[in-house]
């Protein structure tokens, strides 16, 4: 299985889906958190082993290309010298050479276009792992606030307003013979007279008895 296959398979649109239908969304988005942090480990060794083949056949080229240039420069002073034996044995390797740095520069091109290919790929998992950490924390969030929700909603379908509204009215009827009941009492121990009370006001009444014969007595003396 190709180590980018996850990359492939788990398009956030697909996530998106999947997480959409899972019974605990957080325990699933954890779960490709992990598949995918995995997943670009196991990338991130494979596009080493691949930036390094690439490195291999550049060091590879240029060593031939510069060793060309080298022939090169040696059959020349070779021919100067008037050595032809010497020229045709440096062009010879200068031949074998250039022949080696075409083979290494195509197998140059084509692992560092590989290389090339694995580091987008890896920066595309990359991306995508930082964009399933960022959902995450926006569905830990809806989460807790749909579970909050249906709390909420599983409380409220037993509470009744009729039912809340009937008790209350009979918590105010209670109260209120509460109340009517405490004033009658009230009332009915100021009836309630104690026989030292009754004979202050005994006293109390005649002195207005008294008052008011003093008061008659001084009219009629006048008449």
């Amino acid at each position: 299985m190709s180590i980018f296959k996850r990359l492939r398979d788990l398009t956030m649109s697909n996530i998106n889906s999947i997480i959409d239908k899972a019974e605990d969304p957080i325990k699933m988005t954890d779960q490709y958190i992990r598949d995918m942090t995995e997943d670009l480990e196991d990338a991130e060794k494979a596009v080493a082993a691949q930036i390094a083949i690439e490195k291999k056949f550049k060091q590879l080229y240029e060593e031939q290309e510069a060793l060309v240039t080298k022939r090169n420069q040696q059959a020349h002073a070779a021919a100067q010298a008037g050595n032809a034996d010497l020229a045709r044995r440096a062009l010879e390797e200068k031949k074998t050479a250039e022949g080696k740095m075409a083979e290494y520069k195509t197998s140059y091109d084509q692992n560092k276009a590989s290389a090339d290919n694995l580091r987008a790929k890896l920066e595309e998992m990359r991306k995508q792992l930082g964009q399933m950490k960022s959902k995450r924390e926006t569905l830990v969030a809806r989460y807790n606030a749909a579970k909050a929700q249906t709390e909420i909603n599983k409380a409220m379908s037993g509470f009744s307003s009729d039912s809340a509204t009937a008790g209350l009215k009979r918590m105010e009827e209670k109260m209120l013979q509460a109340e009517a009941h405490a004033e009658a009492s009230n009332e009915m121990n100021s009836g309630r007279k104690s026989l030292d009370d009754e004979f202050e006001q005994l006293g109390k009444d005649q002195g207005v008895e008294d008052e008011l014969a003093a008061l008659m007595k001084q009219y009629d003396k006048q008449q």
